[in-house]
């Protein structure tokens, strides 16, 4: 009896997750905890291992496609199993997976019940090859990567553009007559394939090739999956549901440059890092706000809720988007393991290995465009959270301090917040602390854990 693999449970917040890739050929040997197959939840890629030894058949699912946790993507077996026709769906129990030893009937499918290994489907979308027209020589009739490379080494050659207008046009490249070097078919020639076809009566009407001139190529198309998925909603929810209010102020950093100086120069060795404008932010908004409890709120249908705890959120950019993880419990933290719990945050979220967990459950986010020299901004709700610190540049500019001109290491801050939750007055009051503290940071002694 073949071995099922399915997708996990990564959090309580994930359902679904995208297909990346798979990492071996389908029918590959493969050994136990092997890693065979990248996913992608809303946040964070994970790499799948095998669950036996044995020859891996991997189910219709291709890159991009999403599925629900727990679904079965592919059996591992003997050499002769193949992927049931008609697997179990997605379910919380671990029920036994039926055994099947039965190959493809071979008859006449829909294309999505046409038995295709993810890397041969990818491999025909990118070539432009209709997958009706392959021929199987994988186990139980189905078609794998040497099937569709053994119809493209018979396939005319084409120039890429003369191949997009040919897709476009319905048109068979078999029956094109090439011009090109080689016999390579081009754009002129599809153009003139075009033109026996077109009726007298529409002569007049813009050429194909007015049409291909004139458009806009597509350099690349990104589709809207995974973390850029989830961006889009969450910010295109943010904005139309929030009643943003944005509060700007600006800080005299000075003695809060000069802490941190002095901080790096006396911890630095004994904590193993030297601790950065982010981690004294975020020792200060933490300490801060238990001290104004409604801005360490959420709203719901019917209520907002005060939260007990402080699980502060630091936006992260990554290669995969813009990540927010957040510190449980960060107003009981010291500023050392403020600043080890943060990197420890960073470096799962930027190697794609943070777990959904870690993503979820913040009540205020810190984020911080300073090292961009950027000087104020606006950034958007991390719902259901109740406000965002926008965190800018500190630079030295000449300010007016007792009648004189002097030059100061001065800072802006942005607190967006939400209207429904807060007002005004008393979001300007939580600023309004926060930027006292910065300015004279030994109020931190005040301020109890």
């Amino acid at each position: 009896m073949p071995e099922p693999l399915r997708i996990p449970k990564l959090g309580n917040s994930v359902e679904d997750v995208t297909i990346i890739e798979w990492l071996v050929e389908d029918g590959a040997q493969v050994t136990k905890g092997q890693e065979v197959l990248e996913i992608e939840t809303d946040k964070s890629t994970f790499a799948i291992e095998a669950t036996a030894d044995g020859y891996i058949h991997l189910g219709p699912y291709d890159r991009g496609d999403v599925v629900p946790v727990f679904t079965i993507v592919a059996v591992i077996g003997s050499q002769e199993d193949v992927f049931p026709k008609e697997a179990p769906k997605a379910t919380t129990e671990a029920e036994s997976f039926p055994p099947s030893h039965t190959a493809s009937s071979g008859e006449p499918m829909e294309e999505k019940h046409i038995s295709i290994s993810p890397r041969a489907r990818h491999l025909a979308h990118e070539k432009g090859v209709d997958i009706h027209e392959l021929k199987p020589s994988g186990p139980g009739g189905r078609i794998i990567e040497r099937d569709v490379r053994a119809y493209l080494a018979q396939r005319p050659a084409i120039t890429p553009i003369a191949q997009k207008m040919a897709t476009e046009a319905g048109l068979d490249i078999r029956a094109l007559q090439g011009t090109g070097i080689g016999g390579r078919i081009t754009k002129k020639d599809v153009l003139a394939a075009l033109e026996k076809e077109r009726p007298s009566q529409q002569e007049a009407t813009p050429s194909p090739s007015d049409l291909v001139e004139g458009e806009n190529p597509v350099l690349e198309r990104i589709p809207l999956t995974g973390v850029r998925k989830v961006i889009a909603q969450r910010m295109d929810e943010s904005v139309h549901t929030t009643a943003r209010v944005t509060l700007i102020m600006e800080v005299d950093a000075t003695e809060f440059v000069h802490m941190r100086e002095r901080l790096k120069a006396h911890v630095a060795d004994t904590w193993g890092f030297a601790p950065g404008y982010n981690d004294l932010l975020a020792f200060i908004v933490a300490r801060t706000l238990p001290h104004y409890p409604y801005m360490n709120a959420r709203i719901t249908a019917d209520a907002i809720e005060i939260l007990a705890h402080v699980n502060l959120g630091i936006a992260v950019d990554t290669d995969r988007g813009l990540l927010v993880p957040n510190i449980k419990h960060a107003e009981k933290k010291s500023l050392r393991a403020l600043g080890e719990t943060f990197r420890e945050l960073v470096q799962q979220a930027r190697s794609g290995r943070i777990a959904p967990d870690h993503l979820h459950g913040g009540t205020f986010t810190i984020t911080n465009l300073g090292s961009f020299d950027v000087d104020a901004f606006t950034p958007v709700i991390n719902l259901p959270e109740a406000a965002i610190l926008g965190v800018g540049r500190i630079a030295p500019k000449p300010v007016v301090k007792e009648n004189d001109i002097v030059i100061r290491h001065m800072m802006t801050l942005s607190l967006v917040f939400d209207h429904r939750l807060v007002d005004g007055a008393p979001a300007a009051r939580f600023l309004q602390a926060i930027k006292e503290i910065i300015e004279e940071p030994y109020l931190l002694l005040t301020i109890a854990p």
